[in-house]
């Protein structure tokens, strides 16, 4: 899991806490001293994910995997080519 999936999970977590704290304060009234310290403790978790997300590093993308078959090579590919170091098959090396 990549960083910025990471930090999207927690923001839908703090997302579903903000609602249910709304939810609990329609219940219990939003008078008291706990339940606006509940509030206002999701409120700083919001701005602290906030932020994390404006400093977190930048993440490069992962080239492409290419697959490499395990059959040998077509031959013909290799037709005209010098080998390395022992020059052209049809000439005799110096």
């Amino acid at each position: 899991m990549s960083l910025n999936d990471d930090l999207t999970a927690v923001q839908r977590c703090l997302d579903d806490l903000v609602r249910s704290v709304s939810r609990l304060e329609q219940r219990v009234g939003a008078g008291g001293l706990e339940i606006r310290r509940v509030r206002t403790d999701a409120d700083h978790l919001r701005e602290s994910l906030a932020l994390l997300r404006e400093t977190a590093p930048v993440e490069r993308s992962r080239p492409e995997m290419v697959p490499v078959p395990d059959v040998p090579y077509n031959s013909a590919l290799w037709s005209d080519v010098d080998d390395e170091g022992l020059g052209a098959r049809d000439r005799h090396a110096p």
